[in-house]
């Protein structure tokens, strides 16, 4: 498995930001990969939320990225 934590925010209120976790399911792949693969996972996650945008990401294992 593999966690994308994604930061966005509203487009209407640039101000108005949270942190997404995205879990998904892959091999043992390098955190490489992870940013070119994660990229499919982030544009699926946005196409259901079309108010919000990315500011930043990153990819890591699950429970090992820093929640800011």
């Amino acid at each position: 498995m593999v966690e994308i934590v994604l930061s966005i925010c509203l487009i209407s209120s640039p101000v108005t930001c949270k942190n997404v976790n995205l879990t998904y399911m892959a091999g043992n792949i390098t955190p490489q990969q992870c940013m070119f693969l994660g990229q499919a996972e982030i544009a699926k996650y946005l196409a259901g939320h079309p108010k919000w945008r990315v500011q930043k990401w990153k990819c890591g294992r699950p429970g090992h990225l820093a929640k800011a």
